[in-house]
């Protein structure tokens, strides 16, 4: 299927609202997910993006978050594969494809 043919997807749109669900976890981490295509078997297609196509937990990821949150959503999709990750040369300046932990809270002391 090409790019147009998906973007009239009728599943298009409740996949979206799906990752759109997840999105904000994926970014926390650098990375994120693009649709490339929904096929006539309804195999959605992503492309793991920014750390996401680096991280070596990217599959567990893949299949425990993204599939489940999407089939949840959008039962009619009857799986989810990862076609291609984004290189490290390709991320954007200064993002290394690991989380950086965050700075610990003091304690009030009573």
């Amino acid at each position: 299927m090409n790019s147009s043919a998906v973007l009239e997807h009728p599943l298009l749109a409740r996949v979206e609202q799906a990752l759109d669900t997840i999105r904000p976890y994926l970014a926390a981490d650098g990375g994120n997910v693009r649709v490339l295509d929904i096929t006539d078997e309804l195999v959605l297609q992503l492309e793991l993006l920014g750390a996401c196509g680096t991280c070596p937990m990217s599959p567990m990821t893949l299949k425990a978050g993204v599939e489940e949150s999407v089939k949840k959503a959008v039962p009619e999709i009857v799986r989810v594969e990862a076609i291609n990750g984004t290189s490290m040369a390709e991320q954007p300046a200064g993002q290394t494809g690991h989380p950086v932990s965050p700075a610990p809270v003091p304690t009030p002391e009573f």
